[in-house]
């Protein structure tokens, strides 16, 4: 890749990393924002750094994406498409800073859509719920704790990176010119459905 290693959490480094994708390809009509963590302790035991870890991978990663599509996308229109997660959604147990960076991802996605559409830029995101990556593998790592978290998730599973995928090149697409400021949940009726 012409643009090299990105800090994610920098977003004077997203623009960049922007330009030289729009320069490479001859300009874009989309952007997403698939970085993301996992932090599972509750207030009292999480510490200042981080908090600021999570709200810097999560949410300020997530702003760089907006800002850098508020300049490339202005011309032509086109589609953001963010990471939220179903715990931004309902409340889960030692999810609060996750909670707290991610509800931001909300936020962000409502306002950016109202800021920006007289330029035809749609603002959206996904919120799942727990998907099997390597990033959530230690959530599973035993038979016990995967038997709970897909307890967890009315359809009976985990999330599988493809239907998070599917979800955000449906979000991308020109052909949902009528989709902005949704954050739709695909997370197996998790923040949805109590059974």
């Amino acid at each position: 890749m012409p643009w090299g290693t990105v800090d994610a959490t920098d977003p004077d480094q997203i623009d960049a990393c922007a330009d030289a994708a729009a320069a490479a390809i001859g300009g874009l009509d989309g952007i997403t924002n698939c970085v993301g963590s996992i932090l599972l302790k509750p207030a009292h035991l999480t510490t200042t750094a981080d908090w600021q870890a999570t709200i810097a991978t999560n949410l300020t990663s997530a702003f760089g994406c907006v800002r850098a599509a508020g300049r490339l996308l202005k011309a032509e229109g086109g589609s953001v498409v963010l990471v939220s997660s179903a715990a931004a959604r309902v409340g889960l147990a030692n999810h609060e800073a996750i909670a707290a960076s991610k509800a931001g991802i909300n936020g962000l996605v409502l306002s950016a859509a109202a800021t920006y559409a007289r330029q035809k830029i749609r603002f959206n995101a996904v919120a799942p719920g727990l998907v099997r990556t390597p990033l959530a593998g230690g959530l599973v790592s035993s038979e016990l704790a995967e038997k709970a978290s897909i307890g967890m998730h009315p359809l009976g599973r985990l999330g599988e990176p493809g239907d998070v995928a599917r979800a955000i090149v449906w979000l991308l697409d020109p052909a949902q010119s009528w989709v902005t400021a949704q954050v739709i949940g695909v997370d197996g009726g998790l923040a949805d459905v109590k059974r």
